[in-house]
């Protein structure tokens, strides 16, 4: 125990010394003691460095080589997935507290203009990732890659993922080929994963990747990610897609884009929601990736309900780390200690049962 935490005196507990930081740390231990074996006697030392991981990180990446060449070989380096290893996520979660991390790909995906390819690509992703699963009792869970933008390809590929390997729900990207989500050409992907009531996370894309720009790639990332995230929500709330499929759990990156920002310029768009925007809105499910700093997340937290907040990193991509997040969570939050319990853990629980075991 640290010396600031004992009076040198009486050597009693100094509560006047703990800042809150260090209080919702310490109760953030506590209470994943209750849920997990073991945990306690790391968690009574108040240190989140000490206790066993208990978080689940919904936005965590991988890859597989012939992935990595594709994408190299139409620009897009994905810099911090060159030298990834399943060491490497499970060194990043223990240091950040993450006991699961669901991995899912990122943009571009597994398409390169070739529907046989991509089919072949997305099934070795979802088999290397089952292979992880196996490895590592309890540490992955799986976002299954789908070939997309071929629609019977995914199909396909949901058949398999879902029902051989047992995946926790299916990735997407936010656009392909122009074509966002509520495209009535991804109709039939929509309606299969709403019979399966189907944990949906989606990833962005770079629409604007590529095209005349006076940004760099990278900076093209930055800023696009968050719009096209944006469009294909809008787009699936304009063409009612929700409410047709209204059992598809979506789970939206890096806070929802500038969705949270935007609500009154998304009016136009609602006009088919016979529940409302708002409503609609508050039933997604969003991702603290890249959205815990102090100028997004107050904005962010007014419109998402606590309980569909979901604890996201981006790692490796990104920056992302556990500490991190966590440490944005409390400082810029404003969380109360069980929203923050949510956050960490019992949110993604409620999506992915499969986890409480």
């Amino acid at each position: 125990m640290s010396t600031h935490e004992l009076d040198g005196r009486s050597g009693r507990l100094n509560l006047g010394e703990f800042s809150r930081r260090d209080l919702l740390y310490g109760i953030a231990a506590l209470g994943a003691s209750a849920v997990l074996p073991e945990f306690g006697s790391a968690a009574q030392t108040g240190s989140a460095a000490a206790t066993r991981p208990f978080r689940i990180d919904t936005h965590h990446h991988f890859t597989v080589p012939k992935l990595l060449a594709e994408s190299a070989a139409k620009g897009v380096t994905q810099t911090g997935l060159q030298d990834w290893t399943p060491q490497k996520s499970l060194d990043q979660m223990d240091k950040g507290g993450v006991a699961t991390s669901i991995i899912s790909i990122s943009d571009p995906g597994v398409w390169f203009g070739d529907n046989a390819a991509a089919r072949a690509l997305a099934r070795e992703c979802n088999d290397y990732a089952a292979k992880l699963i196996k490895d590592y009792p309890g540490r992955f869970g799986l976002f299954a890659t789908l070939p997309l933008p071929d629609v019977e390809g995914a199909l396909l590929e949901i058949e398999y993922a879902f029902d051989t390997l047992k995946a926790d729900g299916a990735c997407v990207l936010s656009s392909y080929g122009g074509k966002y989500l509520g495209n009535p050409a991804f109709a039939p992907l929509m309606d299969e994963l709403n019979r399966r009531k189907a944990v949906v996370f989606c990833h962005p894309y770079c629409a604007a990747c590529g095209t005349q720009t006076v940004l760099s790639d990278g900076q093209n990332r930055g800023l696009e990610f968050v719009f096209d995230t944006t469009r294909t929500i809008a787009s699936l709330l304009s063409t009612a897609t929700v409410v047709r499929c209204p059992d598809i759990r979506f789970i939206w990156s890096h806070g929802g884009g500038t969705v949270p920002y935007i609500t009154s310029r998304l009016n136009g768009v609602a006009q088919n929601l016979p529940k409302g925007l708002i409503y609609e809105l508050q039933k997604f499910y969003y991702d603290t990736a890249q959205a815990f700093n102090p100028y997004t997340l107050p904005s962010f937290k007014r419109l998402v309900p606590a309980s569909h907040i979901l604890f996201g990193t981006d790692f490796p991509l990104g920056g992302g780390s556990g500490l991190a997040v966590s440490k944005g969570l409390i400082d810029n939050g404003g969380f109360s200690e069980s929203e923050l319990r949510g956050i960490d853990r019992e949110n993604a629980l409620e999506l992915l049962p499969r986890l409480k075991s």
